[in-house]
């Protein structure tokens, strides 16, 4: 399947699509994974409304880090913040994978123009923000927005990140149990060639340190998560990749493929996270994780 540069990336993305659960099988006769079975189509305030009633990788995450974290979480009792980089980050999201005329419907670039100076006010400001509540929708600022255009031209520019979106399915869901627990999971990208499989997109500020951020803020699990949910709806496993774009100067995007050992040891932790909630869901016990008495042996540097 060709694209040109001015195409969307996209196949299938959001929209005001019907549930369709589809029977077996869930692969073509190739062994492949068919998509149109096994993937869920569904607007994503449709998919997290789903939230209270499924696990997904962002909530087993909390569960890991602290258990009473994510129980208040769950009961409602500590909100889930929004950030300004969270909507540059879904914004470029959007526009990445579900290509412009997603991205322009969804979101709004300008804002109101300040008549002392002839500049628009800052993102930052209570005029920005009165204007923007006007508009019903997400609001960009024009540098938020220009941010927006660099990292989408860098991935169609960078040669593994076009072959990888090249052909495929962007935010699609599925649901299913793991280790009896219901969980669900929306893929930024699915491309079913072979080797190139399940692909997430993020926003980093640097790629120099983007492996330590892999690392710091678990990346493995989320993937190890999202394969192996995948697994068990459609019966096989998948290639993992992540394509790393920086939202500041020089733009630059990375591409990393991810070792099926390393998705296998975070699969296995947390496979341990989910039996453990099980555990604490039938006890009511949600400990904070730091009850035992701990022994600092850190020499100063």
């Amino acid at each position: 399947m060709k694209t040109n540069p001015n195409d969307p990336l996209v196949r299938l993305g959001q929209g005001d699509y019907a549930r369709e659960i589809r029977s077996n099988p869930t692969t073509t006769p190739d062994g492949a994974i068919d998509l149109a079975r096994v993937l869920i189509r569904e607007p994503a305030e449709t998919y997290h409304a789903q939230r209270g009633e499924c696990l997904t990788s962002h909530r087993l995450a909390e569960f890991r880090s602290c258990p009473l974290l994510f129980r208040r979480k769950e009961l409602g009792l500590i909100p889930d913040r929004d950030s300004h980089a969270f909507l540059v980050g879904r914004a470029a999201h959007t526009l990445i994978l579900e290509g412009r005329e997603r991205y322009e419907a969804e979101y709004t670039v300008g804002g109101p123009i300040n008549p002392k100076t002839g500049q628009p006010y800052g993102s930052n400001t209570k005029k920005f923000a009165e204007w923007a509540e006007q508009r019903g929708k997400p609001v960009l600022a024009d540098t938020d927005a220009a941010t927006v255009e660099q990292m989408a031209a860098s991935v169609r520019e960078h040669l593994f990140a076009r072959e990888l979106l090249a052909e495929g399915v962007a935010e699609g869901v599925v649901r299913g149990r793991m280790s009896g627990v219901l969980c669900q999971a929306r893929f930024d990208w699915i491309n079913p060639k072979d080797g190139r499989g399940l692909v997430d997109l993020k926003t980093a500020d640097s790629l120099d340190s983007f492996e330590w951020h892999i690392d710091a803020f678990k990346y493995l699990h989320q993937l190890a998560f999202y394969r192996a949910l995948l697994a068990v709806v459609s019966g096989v496993t998948l290639p993992v990749h992540i394509i790393a774009v920086e939202k500041r100067e020089p733009f630059r995007c990375g591409v990393w493929q991810i070792a099926s050992r390393c998705l296998d040891a975070a699969q296995a932790e947390n496979n341990r996270a989910i039996e453990e909630l099980v555990r604490c869901r039938e006890t009511g016990c949600w400990p904070t994780g730091f009850e035992s008495l701990r022994l600092y042996d850190r020499l100063p540097n």
